[in-house]
């Protein structure tokens, strides 16, 4: 086997048959008919299974692997993945907001430079001024806090030797963000800029981008950690200094302090702080919690393949 592509499905059912039409032109342009399509149903709630079926029934390139139930995106191409023979394997998303076509030009890219991924990003990132702005800052304080080079508005689409790909599989950790695995894992890595088509709509709402921040930092990153170790180290100094001036006032300068305000306003600061630094703590532990279970990635119910040989 020598081209896998791989993409998931959740809420597909307007985009799957294109995509299957387009991604199987542009395979065949590149290697003939030695390619399979592997489709990952995450849990979709529209009729993007029943679609992707119903191709495998006249495709024997396609196979569709269908989930339990809906594990998320990044769980769903760690599947994917795994599942996939060929020599080298396409990862994209199956909405066409990334154009299939685009195969052919990574695989150039990768036969001239000799590497082992090709990733595309786009030249702008979508949005207005401020998603464009607290994006940029994100990835910047990222790398600080995590010590990677992340690359700037990444998507999703990329070729990949067999070797990487098994080299990525190894990472068994379940809070994963993969965009930060991918970078971790090593190998040559090479981009190329794409053009990304806007489609209205997204499932990747506000609370699920806060959520993956959070996920993304105390994942790769015990920068949190040690800022509640020093935060805590600056306000015993302080506090230090302050007993110090209250005792030199009383005895030194015969001067009693009215201290309602003050004690107040440090009372609900502490109390802030202290809710706040076992929050973190406790997004720690809970990490721990649920790697020590070591439980499945995802779950499968059935493949549909006209073929099926794996």
């Amino acid at each position: 086997m020598k081209l896998s592509i791989v993409a998931t499905l959740y809420q597909s059912a307007l985009y799957v048959t294109e995509f299957h039409a387009r991604a199987s032109a542009a395979a065949r342009q590149l290697v003939g008919d030695d390619y399979e399509i592997i489709l990952v149903n995450d849990g979709s709630p529209d009729n993007s299974l029943d679609l992707a079926v119903q191709l495998t029934e006249r495709d024997s390139h396609v196979v569709v692997v269908d989930l339990s139930r809906n594990f998320g995106h990044h769980k769903a191409m760690m599947t994917g993945l795994a599942y996939a023979d060929g020599e080298r394997i396409f990862l994209i998303d199956s909405d066409l907001e990334e154009d299939p076509e685009y195969l052919a030009s990574f695989a150039q890219q990768m036969d001239k430079d000799g590497c082992d991924v090709v990733y595309g990003v786009q030249e702008t990132r979508k949005g207005g001024w401020f998603e464009r702005w607290s994006g940029a800052m994100y990835y910047s304080l990222f790398d600080r806090v995590a010590n990677i080079k992340h690359p700037r508005n990444l998507v999703t689409m990329r070729l990949m030797t067999k070797r990487y790909v098994d080299a990525f599989l190894q990472f068994k950790e379940h809070e994963m963000v993969i965009s930060c695995l991918w970078v971790i894992t090593g190998f040559e890595q090479r981009e190329q800029i794409i053009h990304k088509h806007k489609r209205q709509g997204t499932s990747y709402s506000i609370s699920l981008k806060i959520s993956h921040v959070v996920n993304a930092v105390t994942s790769f990153s015990a920068a949190p950690l040690k800022f509640i170790f020093y935060t805590g180290l600056i306000i015993f100094c302080l506090s230090l200094l302050y007993i110090c001036f209250l005792v030199y006032m009383r005895l030194f300068a015969q001067q009693l302090l009215d201290g309602w305000t003050s004690l107040i306003v440090s009372i609900w600061m502490l109390s802030g702080l202290i809710i706040l630094f076992l929050g973190v703590i406790g997004i720690y532990v809970s990490k721990i919690f649920m790697e020590s279970k070591q439980r499945p990635f995802t779950i499968i119910r059935k493949i549909y393949a006209l073929n099926l040989y794996k």
